[in-house]
């Protein structure tokens, strides 16, 4: 039984299965403009080139310190696969994500306070079968995964944006049709359930 991991954990060349939700289980996601502004955070700091913002102040480029090779935004949560290379990485993204996200909703809705229930969770992955079945969990978290718009199983299919690393978790399989035959295989991802609960961030 591998042993839990938890938030306080932070290793160099290390897979990550994060989890957040919304405070009192509130929606954090209410429209796709929504969606769409929690994505484009990635590409702020996880794109080929450095973004500035008005000011012309350069946000962290995190590009070689950490990759996102998986994601699905529900509209009360979110499940994120990093790998982390330079220890540090994860908290100084997250943190700027999850901060600049909040901002723009409150002002949005003209809400105030907190809007996660807590600083995100993290849970290391300890090797790669369990780094196979976590990307499946998190691709198949919504019951109509295929036709869900805002996972990146669609960037697996159709081609990925610069700060989404798909390369990874295919690499694993060999190919895509045998990571979608994974995917497809709904007897094995049951059976897998228990087997990876302690690897889940959302369980801790």
């Amino acid at each position: 039984m591998p042993s839990r991991n938890v938030l306080k954990v932070d290793v160099p060349d290390s897979y990550y299965h994060v989890y957040a939700r919304g405070h009192g289980k509130q929606k954090i996601f209410r429209d796709d403009e929504d969606y769409e502004y929690f994505l484009s955070l990635f590409a702020r700091h996880l794109s080929n080139e450095p973004a500035v913002n008005a000011s012309a102040r350069t946000y962290a480029h995190l590009q070689d310190d950490i990759s996102l090779l998986c994601y699905c935004l529900m509209d009360n949560h979110f499940h994120l696969l990093l790998y982390q290379r330079q220890g540090g990485a994860m908290s100084q993204l997250m943190r700027g994500i999850m901060t600049s996200y909040s901002m723009y909703f409150n002002k949005k809705y003209g809400l105030s306070g907190a809007l996660f229930e807590s600083r995100y969770k993290a849970s290391r992955i300890s090797s790669d079968l369990y780094l196979m079945h976590i990307s499946r969990y998190i691709h198949l978290n919504p019951k109509d995964w295929m036709a869900y718009p805002h996972s990146s199983i669609h960037s697996y299919y159709l081609g990925a944006p610069e700060w989404l690393q798909p390369t990874p978790v295919i690499e694993l399989f060999g190919t895509l049709p045998k990571y979608a035959d994974f995917l497809n295989d709904h007897t094995d991802y049951k059976e897998s359930l228990e087997l990876i609960e302690d690897e889940l961030a959302n369980r801790l």
